[in-house]
């Protein structure tokens, strides 16, 4: 166990002794100066202040929290002695910093022999000379601990059953015998947790811990090339990387969870779009990455990964023949060492300057929140397609009507829009995965700093939400972009179905069905929007609430169109259901119906079940029982 020094008893009581008389402070005064000189001592002679002794640090910065933490190393192996030996060597001849490593060699037992006693024989030899081996190597850094197996678990167990943690402060580093360890990479790894796991300011739930691998591999099907610049020397993948492993206690005794309910309900761990998925088809239970794709793919979780260069890395895989290789691919990588290695050239950087990659090896920008106007443009210009960005607003929609939405849009490729909803773990959830999303709750009150909006309190909720459309679209048009205004209570049905509008002679064109806004970019639009038109909306909602309109009548479409009547602005009204599909009635065999239309969309009556179902009678549901997406789907940038 690493320790950091606590305050101790006899520390506070001397704290508490300083309160005292004078004469008591004197008779202290001696004590202070030995103290004192103890230190000045202990300092001078510090191995990082003599000149014969180069000092080691991955981030000189010191994180914020320091913590006691538990350190295990999970060696795996069944039946390869020479790699064992070879990857116990290397990790006895890492630089631990005197610091307890607990060592916890796992060794899988042969499988039934069909071809009698001879072949027995050999397989109980080799397990017992693997045995003597292990039980003559001496650990001395730690504990070292031997679990002999009396049956056949294979390499999917013997992954998940290495490690539950004992507490937030446990890690598991797990190692295949086919690997070889650098001698520094406790060092780094020791770092990785004081910076991203203690540290607060670089602590993020989403990470779930670092592969020491040379990253080589994009499991999306027509992923991107996995190109990375020299300047990039730490990065964040969603890949797990199984050659030298550390796991991160919470995510991994979620993911066992997660693994046991998935595994007793009789479900499956596909996923659409991905290789791995044809390894599980092909080799079934004897692999176990799959499911953990799955998992992380669900939870949106990322792995730190380096990239050192040259092909280097802190661990390296000889790719010995196994469940992996039908037989011996040699090593994937060179290992780094001190020689070779650099130390000031790797620098442990805050966590939001990293970059952040998914399954295809495309960017993403985890945490994009607007909380005010200050924070609009740079997501904004991110986000842009053509100069066209998609408002979508979430309010009184469920969570799970509204993943299946996002699904859609992956899949179409549209990523030009901006999601707006009331400050929620499920707003947050969705900025974590890289979704950008607009708070309204502290975008309103951002809002209400600089001028005077308040409401009556029936009216909070819309008076929120279309205050914030309003600031939002005299925003993009300020800087030019045309705006798409729509609840979550649609489908679009082709990637284009936000580029253009369908009018071209007016600025502002609103629908009759599904709440649709489009205002193009114009001098015009501009005008009619900057002039009070907050303080006319506001007005609006508080009139249509007098007068007792019902809610739909409340919507951002209507109050659009009471402004412009009232500016005698001429506007296109389109009846959607013209290039759209209403599957609230419509019968789902009628294939032909669907050509050529943009959306599909249903009456704001239908519950979140019904809904649901009409979806899945038109193909349309693409989310699985964990409210993810089915698939993967990489459109190469």
């Amino acid at each position: 166990m690493i320790k950091f020094k606590k305050t101790s008893k006899k520390e506070d009581d001397l704290t508490n002794h300083m309160a005292q008389p004078k004469k008591t402070l004197k008779k202290l005064i001696p004590l202070f100066i030995l103290l004192s000189l103890s230190a000045l001592f202990l300092f001078s002679y510090h191995p990082s202040n003599l000149n014969t002794t180069k000092s080691f640090s991955f981030n000189p910065s010191s994180p914020l929290t320091h913590q006691n933490f538990t350190f295990i190393i999970k060696v795996l192996t069944f039946n390869r002695l020479e790699s064992l030996s070879r990857c116990l060597n290397s990790l006895s001849k890492a630089h631990y910093d005197n610091h307890v490593i607990h060592l916890h060699i796992y060794i899988d037992h042969f499988q039934d022999s069909p071809n009698g006693y001879v072949e027995i024989d050999q397989n109980l030899n080799l397990s017992n000379r693997i045995l003597d081996f292990v039980d003559g190597f001496s650990w001395k850094y730690g504990e070292k601990l031997v679990h002999y197996r009396t049956g056949n678990a294979g390499l999917q167990a013997q992954w998940l059953e290495a490690w539950w943690p004992s507490s937030d402060d446990e890690f598991a580093f797990v190692v295949e015998d086919d690997l070889e360890l650098s001698p520094l990479y406790f060092r780094f790894l020791k770092s990785l947790i004081e910076n991203y796991y203690y540290n607060s300011s670089n602590f993020s739930p989403i990470i779930y811990g670092a592969s020491l691998q040379r990253p080589r591999f994009v499991p999306g099907k027509h992923g991107n090339k996995m190109q990375i610049d020299d300047e990039t020397q730490l990065f964040l993948y969603q890949l797990v990387g199984t050659w030298g492993q550390l796991l991160f206690p919470r995510p991994w005794k979620e993911f066992r969870i997660w693994y046991d309910t998935h595994k007793a309900k009789g479900l499956k761990p596909f996923l659409d779009g991905m290789v791995t998925t044809g390894w599980y088809k092909k080799m079934g239970e004897r692999i176990w990455t799959p499911w953990f794709i799955k998992f992380i793919h669900a939870r949106g979780y990322f792995n730190i990964y380096t990239n050192l260069l040259h092909e280097r890395a802190f661990s390296v895989s000889h790719r010995d023949a196994g469940v992996n290789y039908g037989k011996s691919a040699g090593p994937d990588s060179s290992l780094v060492d001190e020689k070779s290695f650099d130390f000031n050239l790797l620098k442990l950087q805050s966590l939001h300057s990293l970059k952040w990659y998914d399954f295809c090896f495309k960017e993403v920008s985890p945490s994009r929140i607007i909380r005010s106007s200050g924070d609009l443009v740079s997501v904004l210009h991110s986000v842009q397609k053509l100069r066209t960005i998609l408002l979508v607003n979430l309010q009184q929609m469920s969570e799970s009507i509204i993943r299946n939405l996002l699904c859609h849009f992956e899949r179409l490729n549209i990523q030009n829009y901006v999601l707006l909803g009331p400050q929620s773990s499920f707003l947050l959830d969705l900025a974590r995965r890289g979704y950008p999303v607009i708070d309204t709750d502290q975008f309103i009150d951002s809002v209400r700093l600089q001028s005077s909006i308040n409401f009556e309190k029936s009216d909070e909720e819309l008076g929120k939400e279309v205050v914030v459309k309003v600031h939002v679209v005299r925003k993009l048009l300020e800087l030019k972009y045309n705006s798409w205004v729509v609840d979550s209570d649609m489908i679009p049905l082709s990637s284009d179905s936000f580029l253009d509008s369908y009018d071209h002679a007016n600025d502002f064109t609103l629908g009759k069905n599904f709440k649709l806004v489009f205002i193009r970019n114009s001098a015009s639009a501009l005008k009619i929007w900057v002039d009070n038109v907050v303080d006319k909306v506001v007005a609006s909602v508080a009139t249509l609430k007098t007068r007792g309109s019902n809610a739909t009548e409340g919507n951002f479409v209507n109050l659009v169109e009471k402004l412009l009547e009232q500016k005698r602005t001429t506007f296109n009204s389109v009846d959607e259901t013209d290039f759209s599909l209403n599957i609230s009635y419509m019968d789902a065999n009628q294939t032909t119906s669907r050509n050529e239309k943009k959306f599909a969309f249903w009456s704001p009556e239908m519950g979140s079940e019904r809904i649901q179902k009409r979806l899945e009678e038109f193909a349309m549901w693409v989310v699985d029982s964990d409210l993810s997406c089915n698939a993967v789907v990489c459109h190469p940038s």
